[in-house]
Protein backbone atom coordinates (compact mmCIF):
# COMPACT_ATOMS: atom_id res chain seq x y z
CA UNK A 1 0.00 0.00 0.00
CA UNK A 2 1.50 3.22 -0.72
CA UNK A 3 2.23 5.60 1.99
CA UNK A 4 1.37 9.06 0.67
CA UNK A 5 2.45 12.57 2.66
CA UNK A 6 0.85 15.62 1.08
CA UNK A 7 1.75 19.00 2.38
CA UNK A 8 -1.76 20.57 2.84
CA UNK A 9 -4.58 17.95 1.66
CA UNK A 10 -7.17 20.40 3.09
CA UNK A 11 -7.36 22.85 0.41
CA UNK A 12 -9.27 23.13 -3.10
CA UNK A 13 -6.56 21.34 -4.70
CA UNK A 14 -4.61 19.34 -2.28
CA UNK A 15 -7.81 18.19 -1.22
CA UNK A 16 -8.93 16.73 -4.20
CA UNK A 17 -5.46 15.17 -4.72
CA UNK A 18 -5.70 13.38 -1.62
CA UNK A 19 -9.42 12.19 -2.59
CA UNK A 20 -7.71 10.82 -5.42
CA UNK A 21 -5.18 9.31 -3.52
CA UNK A 22 -7.77 7.53 -0.76
CA UNK A 23 -9.62 6.25 -3.85
CA UNK A 24 -6.55 4.71 -5.46
CA UNK A 25 -6.20 2.93 -1.89
CA UNK A 26 -3.58 4.96 -0.68
CA UNK A 27 -2.90 5.75 2.81
CA UNK A 28 -3.00 9.27 3.19
CA UNK A 29 -1.56 12.09 5.69
CA UNK A 30 -2.38 15.70 5.25
CA UNK A 31 0.00 18.21 6.80
CA UNK A 32 -2.16 21.67 7.33
CA UNK A 33 -3.13 23.93 9.95
CA UNK A 34 -6.42 22.47 10.87
CA UNK A 35 -8.51 25.09 9.82
CA UNK A 36 -10.13 23.20 7.20
CA UNK A 37 -11.01 18.83 7.84
CA UNK A 38 -8.84 16.80 5.67
CA UNK A 39 -11.12 13.74 3.35
CA UNK A 40 -12.68 11.59 4.94
CA UNK A 41 -9.87 8.71 5.35
CA UNK A 42 -6.95 10.74 5.58
CA UNK A 43 -4.97 10.80 9.26
CA UNK A 44 -4.69 14.94 9.72
CA UNK A 45 -1.42 16.24 11.56
CA UNK A 46 -1.56 20.14 12.64
CA UNK A 47 0.76 22.10 11.73
CA UNK A 48 2.30 25.39 10.61
CA UNK A 49 4.97 25.81 8.07
CA UNK A 50 5.96 28.77 9.10
CA UNK A 51 7.52 26.98 11.76
CA UNK A 52 10.55 24.53 11.53
CA UNK A 53 9.00 21.77 13.66
CA UNK A 54 5.69 21.76 11.71
CA UNK A 55 7.61 18.64 10.54
CA UNK A 56 9.27 16.90 13.27
CA UNK A 57 6.57 14.26 13.52
CA UNK A 58 6.47 13.70 10.19
CA UNK A 59 10.30 12.85 9.56
CA UNK A 60 9.84 10.17 11.76
CA UNK A 61 8.99 7.49 9.44
CA UNK A 62 9.73 6.98 5.74
CA UNK A 63 7.02 7.98 2.92
CA UNK A 64 6.93 7.17 -0.34
CA UNK A 65 5.22 9.80 -1.99
CA UNK A 66 5.19 13.83 -0.92
CA UNK A 67 2.99 15.77 -2.80
CA UNK A 68 3.45 19.52 -2.25
CA UNK A 69 1.93 22.79 -3.69
CA UNK A 70 3.20 25.89 -1.63
CA UNK A 71 3.55 28.77 -2.99
CA UNK A 72 6.03 30.16 -0.57
CA UNK A 73 9.79 28.37 -1.42
CA UNK A 74 10.84 28.94 2.53
CA UNK A 75 8.01 26.26 2.59
CA UNK A 76 9.25 23.77 0.69
CA UNK A 77 13.30 23.97 0.95
CA UNK A 78 12.43 22.88 5.00
CA UNK A 79 9.87 20.50 4.07
CA UNK A 80 12.43 19.27 1.38
CA UNK A 81 15.45 19.59 4.07
CA UNK A 82 13.44 18.31 6.75
CA UNK A 83 11.68 15.03 4.95
CA UNK A 84 14.20 14.45 1.88
CA UNK A 85 16.30 11.79 3.20
CA UNK A 86 12.85 10.09 3.83
CA UNK A 87 11.17 10.12 0.92
CA UNK A 88 10.63 7.62 -2.37
CA UNK A 89 9.38 10.01 -4.72
CA UNK A 90 8.76 13.81 -4.76
CA UNK A 91 5.72 15.44 -6.34
CA UNK A 92 5.99 19.23 -6.52
CA UNK A 93 2.62 21.37 -7.53
CA UNK A 94 4.51 24.63 -9.12
CA UNK A 95 3.05 26.89 -11.99
CA UNK A 96 3.16 28.05 -15.61
CA UNK A 97 4.08 31.54 -13.87
CA UNK A 98 7.86 30.20 -13.89
CA UNK A 99 8.05 30.97 -17.19
CA UNK A 100 9.64 34.75 -17.99
CA UNK A 101 8.57 34.02 -21.82
CA UNK A 102 4.83 34.94 -22.29
CA UNK A 103 4.85 35.71 -25.80
CA UNK A 104 6.28 32.31 -27.56
CA UNK A 105 3.20 30.63 -28.52
CA UNK A 106 3.34 26.39 -27.94
CA UNK A 107 6.56 26.78 -25.48
CA UNK A 108 7.58 23.58 -23.91
CA UNK A 109 9.21 22.84 -20.86
CA UNK A 110 12.79 23.81 -21.81
CA UNK A 111 11.37 27.91 -22.10
CA UNK A 112 13.26 29.57 -19.85
CA UNK A 113 12.25 30.91 -16.39
CA UNK A 114 12.13 33.68 -13.98
CA UNK A 115 15.57 33.97 -11.98
CA UNK A 116 14.15 32.48 -8.32
CA UNK A 117 13.16 34.29 -5.50
CA UNK A 118 15.92 35.82 -3.38
CA UNK A 119 15.49 38.20 -0.80
CA UNK A 120 12.72 40.82 -1.32
CA UNK A 121 10.92 38.64 -3.59
CA UNK A 122 8.24 37.48 -1.48
CA UNK A 123 5.43 38.46 -3.40
CA UNK A 124 6.80 37.48 -6.47
CA UNK A 125 4.98 34.40 -7.39
CA UNK A 126 6.67 33.03 -10.38
CA UNK A 127 9.80 33.58 -8.66
CA UNK A 128 8.77 31.67 -5.49
CA UNK A 129 7.28 28.87 -7.35
CA UNK A 130 10.50 28.71 -9.12
CA UNK A 131 13.20 28.62 -6.52
CA UNK A 132 10.96 25.96 -4.87
CA UNK A 133 11.05 23.96 -8.02
CA UNK A 134 14.96 24.14 -7.32
CA UNK A 135 14.39 22.84 -3.60
CA UNK A 136 12.63 19.79 -5.04
CA UNK A 137 14.80 18.89 -8.16
CA UNK A 138 17.79 18.98 -5.78
CA UNK A 139 15.95 15.46 -4.80
CA UNK A 140 17.48 14.15 -8.62
CA UNK A 141 15.52 11.29 -10.14
CA UNK A 142 13.27 11.46 -7.00
CA UNK A 143 11.35 14.77 -8.42
CA UNK A 144 8.61 15.57 -10.50
CA UNK A 145 7.42 18.96 -10.72
CA UNK A 146 4.01 19.62 -12.34
CA UNK A 147 3.41 22.94 -13.93
CA UNK A 148 -0.07 23.89 -14.28
CA UNK A 149 -1.89 26.60 -16.34
CA UNK A 150 -4.97 28.18 -15.27
CA UNK A 151 -7.03 25.81 -13.26
CA UNK A 152 -10.88 25.59 -13.09
CA UNK A 153 -13.87 23.61 -12.23
CA UNK A 154 -16.38 23.80 -9.86
CA UNK A 155 -15.38 25.37 -6.18
CA UNK A 156 -12.79 27.51 -7.57
CA UNK A 157 -11.62 29.91 -4.91
CA UNK A 158 -9.89 32.64 -7.56
CA UNK A 159 -13.33 33.02 -9.26
CA UNK A 160 -11.31 33.57 -12.75
CA UNK A 161 -13.00 31.26 -14.80
CA UNK A 162 -16.62 31.05 -12.97
CA UNK A 163 -17.01 34.60 -13.35
CA UNK A 164 -17.40 34.18 -17.01
CA UNK A 165 -20.92 31.64 -15.71
CA UNK A 166 -21.82 34.11 -13.13
CA UNK A 167 -21.13 36.61 -15.52
CA UNK A 168 -23.66 35.10 -17.92
CA UNK A 169 -26.42 33.83 -15.73
CA UNK A 170 -26.83 36.46 -13.97
CA UNK A 171 -27.67 38.86 -17.00
CA UNK A 172 -30.13 36.88 -18.25
CA UNK A 173 -31.75 38.48 -20.86
CA UNK A 174 -29.53 41.66 -20.39
CA UNK A 175 -26.13 42.51 -22.07
CA UNK A 176 -22.62 41.43 -21.21
CA UNK A 177 -19.16 43.02 -21.19
CA UNK A 178 -16.64 41.20 -23.08
CA UNK A 179 -13.06 42.25 -23.70
CA UNK A 180 -11.35 41.95 -27.02
CA UNK A 181 -11.66 38.31 -28.52
CA UNK A 182 -9.87 38.12 -31.90
CA UNK A 183 -7.26 35.76 -32.29
CA UNK A 184 -7.46 35.67 -28.33
CA UNK A 185 -6.87 32.11 -26.51
CA UNK A 186 -8.01 30.20 -23.85
CA UNK A 187 -6.54 27.25 -21.98
CA UNK A 188 -6.89 25.76 -18.89
CA UNK A 189 -7.35 22.56 -16.94
CA UNK A 190 -10.06 21.25 -14.86
CA UNK A 191 -9.06 20.62 -11.17
CA UNK A 192 -9.98 17.15 -11.61
CA UNK A 193 -8.01 15.89 -14.45
CA UNK A 194 -4.87 17.69 -12.33
CA UNK A 195 -5.90 16.20 -9.24
CA UNK A 196 -5.49 12.57 -11.58
CA UNK A 197 -2.56 13.30 -13.08
CA UNK A 198 -0.58 13.98 -9.96
CA UNK A 199 -1.37 10.73 -8.71
CA UNK A 200 -0.93 8.84 -12.06
CA UNK A 201 2.40 10.21 -13.34
CA UNK A 202 5.52 7.82 -12.85
CA UNK A 203 7.51 9.99 -14.81
CA UNK A 204 10.60 12.36 -13.55
CA UNK A 205 11.45 16.11 -14.69
CA UNK A 206 9.14 18.63 -15.83
CA UNK A 207 5.34 19.02 -17.14
CA UNK A 208 2.83 21.65 -18.17
CA UNK A 209 -0.18 20.50 -16.49
CA UNK A 210 -2.88 21.92 -19.12
CA UNK A 211 -5.61 21.26 -21.47
CA UNK A 212 -5.61 22.15 -24.66
CA UNK A 213 -5.99 25.74 -26.82
CA UNK A 214 -9.24 26.82 -28.17
CA UNK A 215 -10.27 30.42 -29.33
CA UNK A 216 -11.44 33.00 -26.50
CA UNK A 217 -14.04 33.40 -28.25
CA UNK A 218 -15.62 29.48 -28.17
CA UNK A 219 -15.34 28.87 -24.71
CA UNK A 220 -17.46 32.12 -23.34
CA UNK A 221 -20.08 31.18 -25.70
CA UNK A 222 -20.12 27.94 -24.56
CA UNK A 223 -20.35 29.19 -21.15
CA UNK A 224 -22.60 31.19 -22.73
CA UNK A 225 -24.98 28.67 -23.77
CA UNK A 226 -24.55 26.38 -20.71
CA UNK A 227 -25.94 29.86 -18.68
CA UNK A 228 -28.63 30.34 -20.85
CA UNK A 229 -27.72 33.80 -21.95
CA UNK A 230 -29.98 35.47 -24.41
CA UNK A 231 -28.85 39.12 -24.05
CA UNK A 232 -26.00 40.55 -26.56
CA UNK A 233 -22.21 40.02 -25.72
CA UNK A 234 -20.80 43.55 -25.91
CA UNK A 235 -17.33 43.41 -27.13
CA UNK A 236 -15.17 46.61 -26.29
CA UNK A 237 -11.71 47.41 -27.52
CA UNK A 238 -8.72 47.51 -25.22
CA UNK A 239 -8.20 50.88 -25.15
CA UNK A 240 -11.24 51.84 -23.85
CA UNK A 241 -11.11 49.37 -21.18
CA UNK A 242 -8.44 50.41 -20.08
CA UNK A 243 -9.04 54.07 -20.13
CA UNK A 244 -12.18 52.53 -18.32
CA UNK A 245 -9.92 51.39 -15.15
CA UNK A 246 -10.59 47.55 -16.06
CA UNK A 247 -8.04 45.45 -15.17
CA UNK A 248 -6.76 42.05 -16.94
CA UNK A 249 -6.76 38.60 -15.70
CA UNK A 250 -7.93 38.73 -12.62
CA UNK A 251 -9.06 40.69 -9.36
CA UNK A 252 -11.26 43.12 -8.92
CA UNK A 253 -12.95 45.24 -11.57
CA UNK A 254 -11.22 43.05 -13.98
CA UNK A 255 -12.36 40.52 -16.92
CA UNK A 256 -10.72 37.59 -16.04
CA UNK A 257 -8.78 35.52 -18.66
CA UNK A 258 -8.10 38.56 -20.93
CA UNK A 259 -4.81 39.64 -21.26
CA UNK A 260 -2.51 41.78 -23.01
CA UNK A 261 -2.04 41.75 -26.28
CA UNK A 262 1.69 41.08 -26.51
CA UNK A 263 1.14 37.65 -23.97
CA UNK A 264 0.58 35.65 -27.28
CA UNK A 265 2.14 32.34 -25.55
CA UNK A 266 0.38 32.85 -22.04
CA UNK A 267 -2.54 30.80 -22.68
CA UNK A 268 -1.02 28.71 -25.95
CA UNK A 269 1.91 26.59 -24.13
CA UNK A 270 2.57 22.71 -25.40
CA UNK A 271 0.79 20.32 -23.36
CA UNK A 272 2.13 17.38 -25.66
CA UNK A 273 4.67 16.11 -22.76
CA UNK A 274 1.38 15.90 -20.54
CA UNK A 275 -0.71 13.80 -23.13
CA UNK A 276 2.70 11.48 -23.27
CA UNK A 277 2.87 11.36 -19.19
CA UNK A 278 -1.16 9.73 -18.86
CA UNK A 279 -2.52 12.90 -18.92
CA UNK A 280 -6.67 13.10 -19.45
CA UNK A 281 -8.41 15.67 -20.59
CA UNK A 282 -12.27 15.40 -19.93
CA UNK A 283 -14.68 17.43 -22.27
CA UNK A 284 -14.25 21.19 -21.53
CA UNK A 285 -18.15 20.89 -21.83
CA UNK A 286 -18.60 18.85 -18.94
CA UNK A 287 -16.52 21.38 -16.87
CA UNK A 288 -18.22 24.15 -17.87
CA UNK A 289 -21.59 22.87 -17.25
CA UNK A 290 -20.23 22.00 -13.44
CA UNK A 291 -19.07 25.64 -13.08
CA UNK A 292 -22.37 26.95 -14.10
CA UNK A 293 -24.30 24.82 -11.48
CA UNK A 294 -21.47 25.90 -8.99
CA UNK A 295 -21.94 29.20 -9.67
CA UNK A 296 -25.88 29.25 -9.35
CA UNK A 297 -25.58 27.51 -5.97
CA UNK A 298 -22.76 29.76 -4.27
CA UNK A 299 -24.68 32.64 -5.25
CA UNK A 300 -24.12 34.33 -9.37
CA UNK A 301 -24.18 38.03 -7.27
CA UNK A 302 -21.78 36.92 -3.99
CA UNK A 303 -18.65 39.24 -3.44
CA UNK A 304 -16.26 37.71 -5.29
CA UNK A 305 -12.09 37.92 -5.84
CA UNK A 306 -12.42 38.78 -9.47
CA UNK A 307 -14.48 40.34 -12.13
CA UNK A 308 -16.83 43.13 -12.09
CA UNK A 309 -19.86 43.78 -9.77
CA UNK A 310 -23.14 43.55 -11.73
CA UNK A 311 -23.62 47.22 -11.33
CA UNK A 312 -20.00 47.86 -12.55
CA UNK A 313 -20.65 45.89 -15.56
CA UNK A 314 -23.71 47.82 -16.30
CA UNK A 315 -22.01 51.55 -15.77
CA UNK A 316 -19.52 50.54 -18.01
CA UNK A 317 -22.25 49.14 -20.64
CA UNK A 318 -24.10 52.52 -20.19
CA UNK A 319 -20.94 54.46 -20.99
CA UNK A 320 -20.34 52.41 -24.45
Amino acid sequence: MTDVLILGGTGWLSGRIARRWLDAGATVTCLARGERPAPEGAVLVRGDRDHAEAYSELARRDWDHVVDISSRAAHVAAAVATLGNRVARWTYVSSMSVYADDETVGADESAPRHPPAGPGDEYDYGAQKAAAEDAVTALGDRAFVVRPGLIVGDGDPSDRFGYWAAAFARAGAESVLLPPVGGRSAQVIDVDDLASFVVTATRGGAVNAIGDEYPLIDVLHAVRDAAGHTGDAVVAEEEWLVAHGVEYWAGPRSLPMWLPPEMTGFMTRSNRAFLASRGRLGSLTGTIERVVADERERGVDRERRAGLTRAEELALLADR
